[in-house]
């Protein structure tokens, strides 16, 4: 991680990691989980273990909140404060209806990556960061940006890639595509929208519990697909 000049203005600098490095830390968080519990990897992560993951993160989750105030489409909200744990509140229709698994997965593991990578910048002294970051803070997490939010909204952008890495870790993610690649004899990639593309996603989404959606936009990401411009 490096600081460098944020141009969104919530920071005179902010922090710019490697999509490389957003990896690394989202499998040391599951080790470790794993490890204090006496448990060995497993995946799909469950939906219980998302949420314990965040409550030892944040000082409250509220799995059913109403979120009708904070706007349209807002499914999830995190609070920061200065020199305190986050507040995580979640959409209660989320939580209320089961055919909504997978987007209270991906939201509880957005959350989870706002937390893990953002939070110590309200806990930084006021020499390090401006004055402004130690302001209360509320993060309202849109459903279109849960996905694919733009760069230039970098704390949505690295916590909707940190969302993809905790719920599809990369190490199983490189050992699912090099299985596939093998059988299929593909050195790289696959091409965008076709047969092998639907069925890698499919084999992603089913290994993980995560929308046929997410794992698309993770297999872009790491390059294992064309984009579609390509």
């Amino acid at each position: 991680m490096k600081w460098v000049r944020d141009r969104t203005g919530r920071f005179e600098r902010r922090p710019y990691y490697h999509q490389q490095e957003i990896d690394v830390q989202c499998e040391e968080v599951l080790a470790s989980y794993w490890r204090d519990r006496g448990k060995s990897p497993a995946f799909p992560m469950s939906t219980d273990d998302l949420t314990v993951l965040i409550e030892h993160e944040a000082s409250e989750l509220d799995l059913y909140a109403n979120l009708a105030s904070e706007g349209r489409d807002v499914e999830g909200v995190t609070e920061f404060f200065p020199r305190k744990k986050p507040v995580v509140r979640i959409a209660k229709y989320l939580s209320d209806q089961p055919s909504r698994e997978n987007r209270l997965r991906s939201t509880l593991a957005h959350e989870l990556g706002l937390v893990v990578f953002h939070n110590f910048l309200w806990t930084l002294d006021t020499g390090q960061v401006p004055r402004k970051s130690m302001r209360r803070a509320t993060l309202k997490c849109r459903r279109a940006k849960i996905l694919a939010a733009p760069q230039t909204d970098w704390m949505e952008w690295q916590a909707g890639y940190a969302s993809g890495a905790l719920l599809m870790p990369i190490t199983p993610m490189r050992e699912l595509v090099a299985g596939a690649f093998s059988e299929w004899g593909v050195a790289k990639r696959v091409e965008f929208a076709s047969d092998r593309h639907f069925d890698l996603i499919d084999r992603v989404a089913a290994m993980f519990t995560v929308s046929r959606d997410a794992a698309g936009v993770r297999l872009l990401k790491l390059g294992y697909t064309e984009s579609q411009t390509t």
